[in-house]
């Protein structure tokens, strides 16, 4: 069986546009919400937000890799791109080379897709200190570019990208290809060719993934005109198997009907997290303005403490011994500060005696 890419109507990717056009609608109707949420943050929130947003593509795109990077090294080296001010943490090498590519296509959305752009992403992820031989550049090896997998000690390929000699010429039908659709392609469908299309042609020794997940995000900024912020690789993560198992079902046919389909999911998901996200920090504004001058600097830190882990809290709740660890207070005076926060309104309590938890009073979105 051929491969896609040998196929006589290569690149001609199929799908029922009429399938996901309800998928598309709701999926501007939530830019809407989105952009109106934003309007009602603050500039410190909204600079967290576009911040989360961010590391969260970059450690899960990275996680998908099977490469773990550091959260606070990740945002603090996106802030310093911003020129946000901040605690400054060390950032390690890896975290600065993805910030930097993370904050260019965030800022770069608009401008056409060009071999040279993506020459520059490929060598801004990796920079010098890599094996790789073709940096900043498409591959040159003569080796076949295969997917393979060793289950039960038997290798076996999965997929097999076109050979180094056609890459250029392909990049160049792809690339036109992008540039051109960005009129005529509904955006979750653009969004979801451009990404199998890419993979196919799987055109970088290393880094494909990576590189063609940033290209969804330029896909949807371009769509509504604005830089959008939506974190897709952290559902394709959670979901991983099923990410790639619809991957893989495009390798040997250019009908993607099932792909564009779980990818229009995917993206809907994402996006509601990302609204989820921006709910939650207008919440956390409400709550501190309500607050202010009601409590102690012990409940103020546990509480902003508390909103740093996200619109899920601390895994389990926050017990008594997190508010110790934090405060570095007595059992005696952690009980009164949490029963004061729970009059107050900000947390709510579960369980009896060991088993007590809190969790903040957020309501959740309609």
């Amino acid at each position: 069986m051929p491969w896609n890419w040998e196929l006589p109507d290569w690149p001609q990717f199929s799908f029922d546009s009429d399938a996901i056009r309800e998928a598309e609608k709701e999926f501007l109707l939530n830019i809407g919400s989105a952009s109106g949420f934003l309007k009602s943050l603050g500039e410190e929130d909204c600079n967290r937000f576009i911040v989360e947003i961010l590391s969260l593509e970059g450690l899960e795109s990275s996680r998908i890799e099977g490469e773990i990077l550091d959260r606070a090294s990740l945002q603090s080296s996106i802030k310093h791109h911003f020129g946000l001010d901040g605690k400054k943490i060390k950032d390690g090498y890896k975290e600065a080379r993805v910030a930097e590519l993370l904050v260019n296509v965030y800022e770069t959305f608009e401008a056409p897709l060009t071999h040279e752009m993506l020459w520059k992403w490929h060598g801004t992820l990796f920079d010098g200190k890599t094996l790789i031989h073709d940096l900043g550049k498409y591959r040159t090896h003569s080796a076949p570019m295969q997917i393979i997998s060793a289950r039960n000690w038997v290798p076996k390929v999965f997929f097999e990208a076109p050979p180094s000699a056609q890459v250029f010429d392909e990049m160049e039908a792809f690339i036109d290809w992008f540039n051109h659709s960005r009129e005529t392609e509904s955006i979750l469908g653009r969004a979801a060719v451009a990404h199998i299309y890419f993979e196919s042609i799987h055109p970088f020794e290393d880094g494909n993934g990576r590189i063609g997940r940033l290209l969804i995000e330029k896909v949807f900024s371009q769509g509504v005109g604005r830089s959008v912020l939506i974190a897709i690789s952290k559902v394709f993560e959670r979901g991983r198997k099923d990410y790639y198992l619809e991957l893989g079902k495009c390798n040997e046919s250019l009908e993607v009907q099932d792909w564009v389909e779980f990818f229009s999911k995917s993206a809907l998901l994402a996006q509601k997290e990302s609204v989820d996200l921006l709910y939650f920090l207008i919440e956390k504004a409400k709550m501190l303005i309500a607050l202010s001058e009601k409590i102690n600097a012990r409940q103020e830190k546990v509480l902003l403490r508390m909103f740093a882990e996200g619109p899920m809290g601390f895994k389990g709740g926050l017990s008594a011994e997190n508010y110790i660890a934090i405060t570095q207070v007595s059992r005696a005076t952690a009980t009164r500060d949490l029963a004061d926060l729970v009059q107050k309104g900000a947390l709510v309590k579960t369980g009896e005696l060991r088993h007590t938890r809190y969790f903040l009073n957020i309501s959740p979105r309609d």
